[in-house]
Order: structure tokens, then C-alpha cells, then sequence
């Protein structure tokens, strides 16, 4: 007679499916936020759109943690990394002026732990406690033989809704506006494949900040999350601030271009000019620069200690920076370094005529001394 099998042996075990939920729920309670109609569990995810709006528009984000969730496995620390999964989302919606209202989650595994599943989550509840949105809901895929046991993924989605009128497009964006750089906390989520070729070994000690430190430990420092300090400005400044960039993957040279609209024919294109050496730059990354990261090619990889940029009016802009260095400890994270904010460089324009995308174009963002 052939061997019967169930869903236990064929390697999903809906036992401790079971008891993962039961840690998601505790979590996601957390987070919960007027607005928010549903209980995690149910088949899909409620929230009221906010009232007063004349014509509300619904603004997505979506994004996951990549290779660095390679570390947190090899070092078995896994309640940061959905901190990052929150940020990669809830700072991209943030560059339309939006503050995300809901995220959702989907973690896949090849054998689900329900500890370990528990501890990413509560990660995703502290990202979305930070970011002022709800847990709404999620997946996790319990999927043998397709993941190694051990290995997990993590990635999410995010929806925040705003008045049509309110959103920021790049499209007031003029020459002169100044460039202000908010500090990131390292590496955030990007970069990852290049820093693993350079980091073998993650337990190996290193002296960041006058203290001895594990570089896994320091290259699991989760992405920071703008949402709070960038509203904030925006509560007061809103048709000062012209643009914003969220600098993930491929650095500078990637991501501040997404913000300038393409020239009007018979218009000159407006470009972005950054001054070298005008804020700090985090020594992990000199760090990973001695171990064989190429200089020639650091900003077009990380975000080089600036995570996030606002192109703003010149007229207020002395009084946007002041205010974000004012009020950087009131919107710190417990195990982060404070925020600060720098200004680094203005809008100007380049006499040539760019087509296509502009992503990647060093003509679009140009370093000066």
C-alpha cells in the first residue's frame, strides 16, 4: 500500500502557522490607528478613507529588505529587518508629501518558525509605529523545497491617500532651491550584495563611534524612517518644499534625478549640484571603502550617509533646516542616531539636453567642492 501523506509531511505545518498569527496579532495592536476598520486575521484589510479631503488621491509603495536579511540570518538577529521592510515604502509614499495610512506584509519561508516569524513582525510593528500607520494585514508562505530551511523573505506594501491639491510632483522645482540632506543611519537596506562580497565575516569586531561593535550588528542598523520629521516640516512648509528623494538603491546618482521634471523644449534641464564633503559621512562606510569598495563608485551604490533629500524654496530654507535639527530629538528611535539635517547643495541646470530616463546620469547629479 503507497504511504499516505498529509500536509505536515509534505513540510507545511499549519500548527505552527497557527501559532505565528497569534504572535502577529499581539504585535499588530500596537500600531492600531483611527482609520483602521478590520482585525488582523480576516480574509482582507479595511481603512476608512480620512474625511474633508475634495479629492483624495490613493498613493503605493512597495519594496522588501533584500541580501541584508542574509545577516540577520547568519547572526540570528531578526527584529530589525522588518523595521527596514516598513521604511523601503513608507519613505518612498513620503517623497509625494504622503503619509502612509496602512502596510501589509508577506514573508515566505521553506520551514516556518513561528519564533523567528514572530520576531520579523514585531520588527514590520515597530517600522509601522514610527511611520504612524497600521499593520492592516499580511501573508506568510510556507513553501519546502522552494526556500532553504532557515531562509526567510520579507517584503511589504504600503497605501497612504492625500488631497490631490497637497501632493508634491517636482514640478515646482526651480533653479536656486536649496538641496537639504537628512542623515542616514548607514546603509539602510541597499547595497547588500556588494557589502556581503566585502564582509565575510559577520561576528568580526570593529570600533564604530569610539566603541567595539560586531560589523553584523552595525550592518543591521534598520533603515531610518522620515515619515514624522518630514511631516513635520511639511505641517509648516508644505509650498516651500518642491521636491523629495528617498535614496535607496544606486545612490545618488540613481534616485535625486526622480524629482526633476524633463525640460520644456527651449528650456534649460535643472539638475542637481551636491557639495562634496558638506555633511557627515557614517564610518561604516569608509569601513566598507578600506575592504575594497570601489570610491569611484560609492555613490552610485549606497546613500553614502544621506537617506533622504527636499529641494526647497531659498527663501525658507534656512528656517526648514533649523526646524529639523530643532525637533530631531523629539522624533528619535531608541538604538538610532539622532537625525540631522544639512545642507548640501542647490538646483541648477546643464546646457545639454537629456532624453529618456534620467536615472543613473551623473549630468543629473553633479558633485562641486
Amino acid at each position: 500500500m503507497a504511504e499516505k501523506f498529509n500536509y505536515k509531511k509534505a513540510g507545511v505545518d499549519v500548527n505552527e502557522g497557527y501559532k505565528a498569527v497569534d504572535k502577529y496579532k499581539k504585535q499588530s495592536e500596537r500600531a492600531r490607528i483611527p482609520g483602521q476598520l478590520t482585525e488582523l486575521g480576516a480574509f482582507n484589510g479595511m481603512f476608512a478613507v480620512p474625511k474633508n479631503m475634495k479629492n483624495p488621491v490613493m498613493v503605493s509603495g512597495t519594496d522588501g529588505v533584500g541580501t541584508k536579511l542574509d545577516i540577520a540570518f547568519q547572526m540570528g538577529i531578526y527584529d530589525t529587518v522588518g523595521i527596514d521592510c516598513v521604511a523601503m515604502s513608507v519613505n518612498d509614499i513620503l517623497c509625494s508629501g504622503v503619509k502612509t495610512s496602512f502596510f501589509l506584509d508577506y514573508i515566505a519561508c521553506g520551514k516556518l518558525d513561528s519564533k523567528v516569524a514572530g520576531e520579523l513582525v514585531k520588527g514590520v510593528t515597530d517600522g509601522c509605529v514610527d511611520a504612524g500607520c497600521a499593520l492592516l494585514g499580511g501573508e506568510t508562505a510556507e513553501m519546502p523545497g522552494f526556500y532553504d530551511d532557515g531562509k526567510y523573505d520579507l517584503a511589504g506594501f504600503g497605501v497612504g491617500v492625500a488631497d490631490k491639491s497637497d501632493i508634491i510632483n517636482g514640478s515646482k522645482i526651480k533653479e536656486g532651491d536649496v538641496l537639504i540632506g537628512l542623515s542616514s543611519t548607514g546603509p539602510h537596506s541597499n547595497g547588500y550584495s556588494l557589502i556581503r562580497k566585502l564582509v565575510t565575516d559577520f561576528e568580526e569586531k570593529i570600533t564604530i563611534g569610539g566603541k567595539e561593535r560586531k560589523i553584523g550588528e552595525v550592518l543591521l542598523t534598520p533603515t531610518r524612517i522620515y515619515v514624522r520629521p518630514v511631516m513635520d516640516v511639511l505641517s509648516k512648509f508644505r509650498s516651500s518644499v518642491h521636491g523629495m528623494v528617498h535614496v535607496t538603491g544606486g545612490g545618488f546618482y540613481e534616485n535625486v534625478p526622480r524629482m526633476f521634471p524633463h525640460a520644456k523644449e527651449g528650456k534649460k534641464q535643472l539638475v542637481a549640484m551636491i557639495k562634496k564633503d558638506s555633511w557627515e559621512v557614517p564610518e561604516i562606510f569608509d569601513e566598507l571603502i578600506k575592504r575594497g569598495a570601489d570610491p569611484e563608485n560609492v555613490f552610485s551604490t549606497f546613500n553614502m550617509g544621506i537617506g533622504f533629500v527636499l529641494a526647497v524654496s531659498k527663501k525658507d530654507s534656512a528656517e526648514i533646516l533649523k526646524r529639523f535639527n530643532a525637533n530631531a530629538k523629539k522624533f528619535a528611535v531608541k538604538g538610532a542616531p539622532v537625525m540631522k539635517a544639512y545642507e548640501i547643495g542647490y538646483v541648477g541646470h546643464t546646457d545639454k539636453v537629456i532624453k529618456g530616463e534620467f536615472k543613473g546620469s551623473k549630468e543629473m547629479t553633479q558633485f562641486y567642492v
